[in-house]
């Protein structure tokens, strides 16, 4: 029986939450299944995994099916997935671009190691450094208004080095949140005062309740000066606009740790939980593509082959590399590509 896209990814999303709970899952998405001949016609059901284990290894519940309603399943492996800043392992070469800051260079910031600039958006006649929010807005815990540096603290920059402020980002859903219901807080305030007058050493804590599924890792910056910053990206040029990539469209980008890369779509739709630095986020509907980058990359622009900007890099492995589809950045931000 011949599948086609929306039936995969149909099946996909009815079968996405048992899929999700076995051992050593970490994504679920659709691309076109791989065998020891190489990549063929078939679209399938992919299961990322942390490591492959061989079958006999695997309890019956752990075992992905061979088909899914019909349509094939392949099990992959690429490995867990970081959110991209640069570690104290990571080997740096970026530098401090003055008079003039291209996207694809280091910037973070100021209380982050380093990432990405990605690309120029524009509001109206605004325009805006384009990100992540790990990348800008230091995973929720910055406030508007804060120092963007170029190049970011681990390549050297410095609070002397800041060439924008913190606009706006979109926050990310770890599944919970500080209560904003002042009934919740009463009643913990009340539940805590008990507990210690009763002798018991635990006390109660509550929390918001969310979704806990995210679309985008994205942030603005305001730059001091815009007329410091080119569109041109650097060893890419200036994009042409915003396109929409699927399976098998080959991609670029320009990264601050490894430079100018290339790869190709392998996986859409897919579901995966990335890790924060020991927090974890589940996002929804992201592309794959191969492993086209490393801890740094992050906030990267990634671009098809006629210089449409199709993705946000965020996350990868090193088998591995996550975007967030460029059309639900740009719809959540309200901003357009800077041509």
């Amino acid at each position: 029986m011949i599948v086609d896209l929306d039936r995969a990814i149909s099946i996909k999303q009815q079968n996405l939450r048992h899929l999700m709970t076995r051992s050593n899952v970490v994504g679920v998405g659709v691309g076109y299944k791989e065998t020891s001949d190489g990549i063929t016609n078939d679209l399938a059901v992919v299961v990322n995994v942390a490591r492959k284990v061989p079958v006999a290894q695997l309890t019956e519940s752990d075992k992905v099916p061979r088909n899914l309603n019909g349509v094939k399943t392949d099990v992959v492996e690429t490995g867990r997935f970081l959110a991209g800043q640069v570690t104290a392992q990571a080997q740096s070469t970026k530098d401090r671009w003055r008079p003039i800051i291209p996207p694809g260079v280091s910037m973070g910031h100021i209380d982050i190691t380093a990432g990405t600039f990605g690309c120029l958006v524009r509001r109206g006649d605004e325009i805006f450094i384009l990100s992540n929010n790990h990348v800008l807005a230091n995973v929720n815990n910055a406030q508007p208004g804060d120092a963007i540096i170029q190049p970011g603290r681990y390549d050297g920059g410095s609070l002397t080095d800041q060439v924008a402020t913190l606009a706006e980002f979109i926050p990310i859903d770890f599944g919970g949140d500080s209560p904003s219901c002042g009934i919740a807080t009463s009643i913990e305030n009340l539940l805590n005062i008990a507990a210690k007058v009763l002798g018991s050493s635990h006390r109660m804590m509550a929390y918001q309740t969310s979704p806990g599924e995210n679309l985008v890792d994205a942030a603005l910056a305001r730059p001091q000066d815009p007329n410091q910053f080119t569109s041109e990206i650097f060893r890419i040029g200036a994009p042409k606009g915003a396109a929409k990539a699927t399976l098998g469209t080959n991609v670029q980008k320009t990264g601050r740790t490894t430079d100018h890369t290339s790869g190709r779509i392998t996986q859409i739709d897919v579901t995966t939980s990335v890790d924060y630095g020991g927090r974890v986020a589940t996002f929804t509907g992201q592309l794959m593509a191969g492993g086209m980058s490393e801890g740094g990359d992050s906030g990267s622009a990634v671009l098809d082959e006629d210089k449409n900007v199709v993705g946000l890099l965020f996350a990868g492995s090193p088998q591995a590399t996550l975007m967030n589809p460029i059309q639900p950045v740009l719809e959540l931000l309200n901003v357009e590509i800077v041509t």
